[in-house]
């Protein structure tokens, strides 16, 4: 009976504060889910902006608002939140150190996120690694190479570090080395490059492109060839053109030079 007695006495002089807790564990939920939503919302607003970044951001504020509400309930019973409080700060201090690495990536990857040096589908170069960019997280990025090769790169290895995107600009230059043979007639070789470049579908005539002499090797006639194409067909050019540019010199005579050695009789 004395224990009955007790919990009752404890009921009576702690029902406000009970009523207080449910009210604000209630007030607490209604206004973590709202600002999340508001920041989830806001990063929809801006299409430059990626929505992960805001998911994410809108996780951490969620979370916040109810461990701000966690404390609040330990306070209205008379616990002392200060020593908790440095607890949980030295125990965030241990898990940062643990986890710094990882907390390097997630930096590295909110600044991907918000400067968008590529975005997926994007060709780009990082880290050393070609391919296409399949998906971008706030830990990783995931590149499909040529050969179908499924690449993760952790962000923090690729920020700070030369980003190369193939696909930034609509338009692109695909650069061409054609040698001919010392003695050629170069306005006849021009002219056989710009039958190729016209007959090539994907080559544009604005910008128009660029030949001319860029090199004189050791045995051969250098020239630099720049159609301009559009960036999803870069590839294709890039790959098709030598051998056609190749095929219309057999065909209009002109000389391809390959190494020789020559050796006089003493």
């Amino acid at each position: 009976m004395e224990n009955v007695s007790n919990s009752l006495g404890w009921l009576q002089a702690n029902l406000l504060n009970l009523v207080l807790v449910v009210l604000i564990a209630i007030a607490a939920y209604w206004a973590a889910g709202m600002v999340k939503k508001f920041i989830v919302h806001l990063g929809k607003s801006y299409e430059h902006l990626d929505e992960t970044l805001f998911h994410f951001l809108g996780s951490i504020a969620r979370y916040a608002v109810m461990i701000v509400a966690g404390l609040m309930i330990l306070d209205r019973f008379g616990i002392q939140t200060a020593s908790l409080v440095a607890i949980l700060g030295a125990a965030g201090l241990a898990v940062g150190l643990a986890l710094q690495g990882t907390l390097t990536s997630l930096a590295a990857g909110v600044m991907l996120i918000l400067f968008r040096p590529y975005k997926v589908g994007d060709f780009a170069e990082a880290a050393g690694t070609f391919g296409k960019i399949d998906a971008i997280t706030l830990f990783t990025t995931d590149l499909i190479t040529f050969d179908n090769q499924h690449i993760i790169i952790p962000n923090s290895e690729i920020w700070g570090a030369k980003i190369i995107n193939h696909s930034h600009h609509a338009v692109r230059g695909v650069d061409l080395v054609a040698s001919v043979a010392y003695g050629s007639d170069i306005k006849k070789v021009k002219a056989s490059i710009a039958k190729v470049l016209k007959a090539n579908e994907h080559v544009l005539a604005d910008p128009a492109p660029f030949v001319e002499v860029e090199t004189l090797g050791a045995s051969s006639v250098d020239l630099l060839v720049r159609p301009f194409v559009n960036g999803e067909n870069y590839f294709d050019a890039k790959y098709s053109l030598p051998q056609a540019i190749y095929e219309q010199f057999a065909k209009d005579g002109i000389e391809i030079p390959f190494q020789q050695i020559v050796i006089h009789n003493a």
